[in-house]
């Protein structure tokens, strides 16, 4: 007996989590510039696509991920994103990945948490927000 067709979703692969927008540069290409060892860290390519969420400002966009200079803690929004973001705001990058349902119900991604100068403060699991009882 088959187990029929695989099954695919779309399952969270890694995040900065609130980072700070260190630059906005309009007149730029585009993407995000982020610090090397954070793409390492967060196990995100040059090229790749990214969603950023503003926490600060509430604002949600998809672009692609580019290498800034090393060790300086560089999350710089370019291009016309960098109208919905600012120097200071805080940032969440996600990136996703296809996989199939089996591998999907024990992936874990890689989550990164940083501080205010974007220096990795650890890996992590995700917490979920406060619990309430209706």
């Amino acid at each position: 007996m088959s187990a029929g067709p695989s099954r695919f979703r779309s399952m969270l692969k890694s995040k900065i989590h609130r980072a700070r927008v260190t630059h906005a540069n309009v007149d730029y290409e585009g993407s995000l510039s982020i610090d090397p060892v954070l793409l390492k860290a967060a196990d995100i390519l040059p090229g790749e696509e990214v969603q950023v969420w503003n926490v600060t400002r509430g604002t949600r966009f998809s672009t692609y991920a580019i290498e800034g200079p090393a060790g300086i803690g560089e999350m710089s929004v370019n291009g016309a994103a960098a109208h919905l973001c600012n120097p200071n705001d805080r940032i969440i990058v996600a990136t996703f990945i296809w996989m199939e349902e089996n591998e999907a119900r024990i992936f874990k991604p890689t989550i990164l948490f940083v501080d205010d100068q974007n220096r990795i403060k650890h890996l992590g699991p995700e917490v979920a927000g406060p619990q309430t009882r209706v």
